[in-house]
């Protein structure tokens, strides 16, 4: 192996591995500890139910989670001890059709109620303030 070469990506593992730590390898979470403190609040379960952060994950499972309101639900494919690029990833699990149905319909009505909201360019101007303080002293 030459110097610039990396290294090949590890087979995927069959067996078990704590669920943190698979949450952490598929790139859920930056780290492995804000994937057990999500494990801990009750936002990533496994078929349904709330699991300790240890708990042993298997290939054939689901897991459901929930960040930044964004809930999605995978199943789990492969295991593997090493966190690689998120090619390698995005191997370990699939989303399920019904909720990459709903994530995204849930980004669609986010960018338009986005859209609809009125956007603040800049910093209220002394005018801007002043009209607003009229507008809420009337009577």
């Amino acid at each position: 192996m030459k110097r610039n070469d990396t290294p090949a990506p590890e087979p995927p593992q069959t067996g078990r591995q704590r669920l943190d730590k698979w949450l952490w390898v598929a790139r859920f979470y930056k780290t492995r500890s804000l994937a057990a403190q999500a494990v801990e609040k009750g936002h990533v379960k496994v078929r349904g139910e709330r699991v300790k952060p240890a708990h042993p994950l298997r290939p054939g499972e689901q897991v459901s989670l929930r960040r930044h309101s964004l809930a999605c639900s995978v199943d789990v494919l492969a295991l593997s001890d090493r966190r690689g690029s998120a090619a390698h990833a995005a191997e370990l699990y699939r989303e399920t059709p019904q909720s990459l149905a709903v994530r995204e319909q849930a980004l669609v009505e986010r960018k338009a109620a986005r859209a609809v909201e009125p956007g603040l360019t800049a910093r209220p101007t002394k005018r801007d303030r002043r009209k607003l303080e009229d507008f809420l002293n009337e009577p």
